[in-house]
């Protein structure tokens, strides 16, 4: 953990006394060793469903459940709370291996679990109160926006298919390479006879940017 982490993790989350061992634990990456961030991130990626369908709910009593679905979907995604992490200028505070690289601090996968971590922290400390308290004051700009209500890739393309009678998407895991604290998928997807591959950290984001590149190609 950096120098001055503990008064940037008070600034962060004041009114709730942060145990030491678990804030150190949620910006603990993998490749430091087996007290690292995973459990709380399991933690807090469900902390953050929670209270993020209890504000959507509240905020938008008229949205039919599909529209939610897809706000929901965008605003708890991997890259909303990596936009969030740099927000609040995590990188500097994540602990990694001496050795593991640089670029991993700044990656889509690491600070959105990271910032799922904290948050998992803030509801064992405080409970559930704090952590809804969290959410909404640093997910307040993002909430009512309209990348809040755009389809998934892997639903649009799932759609796109369907409606020219193509069949559901095929997605393929191409290769899985690196350790376990730093492995790499590529995954190819196939609509028809077009395809598209992304690689990434997870087998997850690999398939939304595959999709992600294949709608790119098809509506060209």
């Amino acid at each position: 953990m950096s120098e001055d982490a503990p008064a940037w993790l008070r600034r962060l989350f004041a009114g709730v006394a942060l145990d030491p061992a678990l804030a150190t634990r949620a910006l603990t990456h993998a490749s430091v060793g087996e007290a690292n961030y995973e459990r709380l991130e399991f933690l807090g990626d469900r902390v953050l469903g929670l209270a993020m369908a209890e504000w959507l709910y509240e905020l938008f009593p008229d949205e039919p459940e599909g529209i939610l679905s897809r706000r929901i979907n965008s605003l708890v995604s991997g890259a909303t709370c990596a936009a969030v992490g740099r927000a609040i200028g995590l990188s500097p505070h994540i602990r990694l291996a001496k050795g593991a690289h640089g670029s991993l601090a700044d990656s889509d996968h690491v600070l959105g679990d990271i910032i799922e971590s904290l948050l998992g922290a803030v509801y064992l400390t405080g409970g559930f109160e704090p952590a809804r308290a969290w959410v909404r004051r640093h997910w307040a700009e993002r909430v009512r926006g309209e990348d809040s209500v755009r389809q998934h890739p892997k639903a649009a393309l799932q759609d796109w298919a369907l409606a020219r009678n193509l069949g559901l998407p095929v997605y393929a895991e191409v290769s899985e390479s690196g350790p376990d604290h730093l492995p790499e998928h590529t995954v190819a997807v196939r609509v028809g006879v077009d395809t598209a591959s992304a690689t990434a950290s997870t087998k997850r984001e690999a398939e939304t940017g595959a999709a992600r590149a294949l709608l790119a190609t098809l509506e060209a």
